[in-house]
């Protein structure tokens, strides 16, 4: 196997990946990511001790351990694009011999877990309330640049929504990828289970009207009144779809968990937003190391 070149895989002269600043050694099988990047703190405060901290740009990661459970915090930064990085990177640190610059005969997978911030799409789901993302659909166009094929579930549920919302006619191509099950399955009780949609921006993608004109005015309604089968789209955000479709790919097991600080159908907005992630983040890691 011909190794990876010098400007495919950047390795700093520490030893380490480019933007994450992570050699393999300070990467855990088990990686919680978040967007803000003062976030990482708010998770690993629940460390019972930490081994390592990096940061560079937008990324920072602390890791350490819960118990014996090996885990660290990685914040991406905001959008798909920031995850593309992110994912890539952390596949490099478990995937690729440093060393040869090759890719290893023995794959690893890890457990990625997003815990974010959202908007929600249902009036009967309120603000503070904790999604659990079963599939993700992409407004972005991340996932256009790899080869990922979807199964019947998937494909089925792309096509329902393409017809029901019409974005798939107008310059959008959508796609989705669905959950890590065996994560996702050990979330029940407190958690609300649904569809979420990732788009590529926060106003005119999310249908927020400022002063520039919208192409799509009545997206809100269009995703809020889709439904498969029990499951509605019950939230959006901006990185989801990019982590499961970048997980499906690369063989990673990947579970998206967000906190609902606007309710977009009710037009309220969460005034302990931060009291209300901080439980998030609680309630997750009981699950995640129990």
């Amino acid at each position: 196997m011909n190794p990876i070149g010098n400007s495919e895989l950047i390795i700093t002269e520490r030893g380490t990946i480019y933007h994450l600043d992570l050699a393999p050694e300070h990467i855990a099988p088990l990686v919680i990511t978040v967007g803000d990047p003062d976030r990482v703190k708010e998770v690993s405060k629940y460390f019972d001790r930490i081994t390592h901290k990096a940061q560079h740009r937008e990324f920072v990661t602390h890791t350490g351990y819960i118990g014996n459970t090996h885990i660290s915090c990685v914040s991406t930064g905001i959008g798909p694009d920031n995850i593309d990085i992110v994912f890539n990177e952390l596949d490099a640190l478990v995937n690729i011999d440093f060393q040869t610059r090759t890719i290893k005969d023995k794959k690893t997978t890890l457990n990625i877990v997003r815990l974010g911030t959202c908007g929600g799409l249902q009036a009967d789901v309120p603000v503070n309330s904790i999604v659990v993302s079963s599939h993700a659909i992409g407004l972005d166009n991340l996932m256009h640049y790899y080869k990922m094929t979807n199964n019947p579930d998937e494909s089925f549920i792309l096509n329902e929504f393409n017809k029901h919302t019409t974005l798939g006619t107008k310059n959008i191509f959508p796609y989705i990828a669905e959950s890590a099950i065996s994560l996702r399955k050990e979330f029940g009780s407190g958690f609300v289970h649904g569809i979420t949609v990732t788009c590529p921006g926060f106003y005119g993608p999310q249908g927020r009207v400022l002063r520039a004109p919208l192409a799509f005015p009545h997206l809100i309604d269009a995703l809020s009144t889709f439904q498969f089968q029990e499951l509605k789209i019950v939230n959006f955000e901006m990185e989801t779809s990019a982590i499961y479709g970048m997980g499906k790919i690369l063989g990673h097991k990947c579970l998206s968990i967000s906190t609902i600080v606007a309710n977009r159908k009710q037009k309220t907005f969460s005034n302990s937003g931060g009291n209300a992630v901080d439980n998030m983040i609680k309630k997750s890691l009981e699950v995640l190391v129990r």
